[in-house]
C-alpha cells in the first residue's frame, strides 16, 4: 500500500531522532533536492525515508509548517485510516479505564498516544475533539467514525477553534458532528461535580491535567481558608471545599467562568464559596490592603510563557504573582504553585518560589512536586508533551 504514497527523503543523519522514538520531521531536515516540498499538499500521507533510502514509516505532511511531517506509523504497509484510529483509540481507552472508575478523562493525548495532532476529552457520553493539524483534519471523518465505533457516544463536539490551527492553514470552527449539545454539562472530578460549558469554555471546556495535583491539595484542605487564583470554573477551589475547607475564595478575570463556578457551587450545596471577578494582580493588592490572610493559596495561572520570546516577561510574572500570593499567607500556610508553560523549566519555577520567599523574609519548604495526570502521558522522546509543573510548599517565617 505504501507504494501508492509519495516519498519524503531526509538529509543525512536526520533520521536519528525518529529512530530514537520522536515523531516529528522539521522542514530543514528534509532533503529538498530529492523531494521538493512544493510537490506535497497539506495533509497528504507520505513514506519517510532516511538519506540512504531506508523506509522509516508513514507520516502526514504539511509543506507550509515548521513541523513539516508527523509520523503516524512505523509500518509502511498501514496507512492512517479508520482502522488504525480504532486500534489506537482502543489502546488509549484501555489505559484510561484502568486508571479511572468513571468516564471523565483525556482519552487521547496527541503524540503520547501515537495520534499526533488530536486530543479527545471524554465527559461520560460526550466526546470533545480538537484537531490541530492538516493531516488529522483530512482524516476527520475517519476519526469520527472510529470514536463512534469504539465508544458509542451520544455526542461528539469538534472544538476546532484554537489559534494553532491557523499555523497549519486551517479554519477555526466549532461543530457538533454527532447528537446534540446545548447549555451546561455536568462532569465529575475528585468527588466534586461541576457545571461546564463545553462549547464556550476554554480549550475543551475543562482541564483534566491537574486532576492528581488537585487531589493532593485536598489532603491538606480540611478546615482551611483557601484562595484560588486564576480559578476559571473552580477546579482547585471547589475540590478543596469537597475536602472540608472552611472558606474558599475564587478569583478570575472572566465573569462568565465565575457564573459557571457559582452554578457548580450551588449544585454541590456549598455555602462557603465567594467568587471575585477581576484582574488577579489587582485583587491581590486589594486583599493585601484589607489584611486578608489564607491558609492555602493556589496560583495556577494561564501560560505566561507561550513562546520562547516571552520568557523574560513571563518569568517576571511568575515571580511577581507568587510573591504577592505569599504576602497573603498565614504564618504557617501552604502555597500551591503551578505552571502549564512548556517553556518554563521545573527548576526555574522553583527558583521563583525561592526568590519570592527570600524577598519577603519567609522560608518555603517544598512538600510535594506534581505533574500532569496519567491520562496525559508523557512521550519520553518528546519533551513538549511534559508541560505541567506543580509544587506544594509550606511557607513559614524565616
Amino acid at each position: 500500500m505504501s507504494n501508492e504514497l509519495a516519498s519524503l527523503y531526509l538529509n543525512k543523519g536526520q533520521e536519528r531522532r525518529l529512530n530514537q522514538g520522536h515523531l516529528w520531521v522539521y522542514s530543514n531536515e528534509i532533503n529538498t533536492q530529492k523531494t521538493s516540498l512544493k510537490s506535497f499538499t497539506p495533509g497528504e500521507q507520505v513514506v519517510v525515508h532516511s538519506h540512504q533510502g531506508k523506509a522509516l514509516g508513514i507520516a502526514y505532511i504539511n509543506p507550509h509548517s515548521l513541523i513539516a511531517a508527523r509520523l503516524v506509523n512505523r509500518q509502511t504497509s498501514v496507512l492512517l485510516d479508520r482502522s488504525l484510529f480504532v486500534h489506537r483509540i482502543k489502546i488509549a481507552l484501555s489505559l484510561r479505564e484502568k486508571l479511572f472508575a468513571k468516564p471523565f478523562y483525556r482519552l487521547v493525548f496527541g503524540e503520547s498516544d501515537l495520534l499526533p495532532g488530536i486530543v479527545v476529552d471524554r465527559f461520560a457520553d460526550i466526546l470533545v475533539v480538537q484537531i490541530t493539524t492538516a493531516g488529522m483534519e483530512q482524516q476527520r471523518q475517519a476519526l469520527i467514525e472510529a470514536l463512534d465505533k469504539v465508544l458509542k457516544p451520544t455526542t461528539i463536539l469538534m472544538r476546532n477553534d484554537v489559534k494553532m490551527r491557523a499555523l497549519e492553514g486551517l479554519e477555526l470552527y466549532n461543530e457538533v458532528v454527532l447528537g446534540e449539545l446545548s447549555g451546561l454539562t455536568e462532569i465529575e472530578e475528585n468527588e466534586t461535580r461541576f457545571q461546564v460549558d463545553l462549547i464556550k469554555g476554554q480549550k475543551t471546556g475543562w482541564f483534566y491535567d491537574h486532576r492528581m495535583n488537585r487531589a493532593r491539595v485536598q489532603q491538606y484542605a480540611k478546615d482551611k481558608r483557601v484562595l484560588d487564583l486564576f480559578s476559571y470554573v473552580g477546579g482547585w477551589g471547589l475540590e478543596t471545599a469537597t475536602a472540608g475547607a472552611s472558606e474558599v475564595f475564587c478569583v478570575d478575570a472572566s465573569e462568565q467562568a465565575l457564573d459557571w463556578l457559582d452554578s457548580s457551587a450551588e449544585m454541590n450545596q456549598f455555602k462557603n464559596i465567594t467568587s471575585i471577578q477581576g484582574n488577579v494582580f489587582d485583587v491581590l493588592k486589594h486583599l493585601r490592603h484589607e489584611k486578608e490572610k489564607f491558609d492555602i493559596v493556589i496560583v495556577d495561572p494561564p501560560a505566561f510563557i507561550k513562546r520562547k520570546k516571552d520568557f523574560k516577561e513571563g518569568l517576571n510574572a511568575y515571580r511577581r504573582v507568587n510573591q504577592m500570593a505569599m504576602q497573603l499567607c498565614t504564618r504557617d500556610a501552604l502555597l500551591v504553585t503551578a505552571s502549564c508553560s512548556h517553556h518554563m523549566p521545573t527548576e526555574t519555577l522553583v527558583q521563583q518560589v525561592q526568590s519570592a520567599s527570600r524577598h519577603l523574609d519567609r522560608f518555603a519548604q517544598i512538600l510535594e512536586q506534581g505533574h500532569q495526570g496519567p491520562d496525559h502521558p508523557v512521550h519520553p522522546a518528546i519533551p513538549e508533551t511534559a508541560y505541567i509543573k506543580s509544587f506544594i510548599s509550606r511557607v513559614t517565617p524565616a
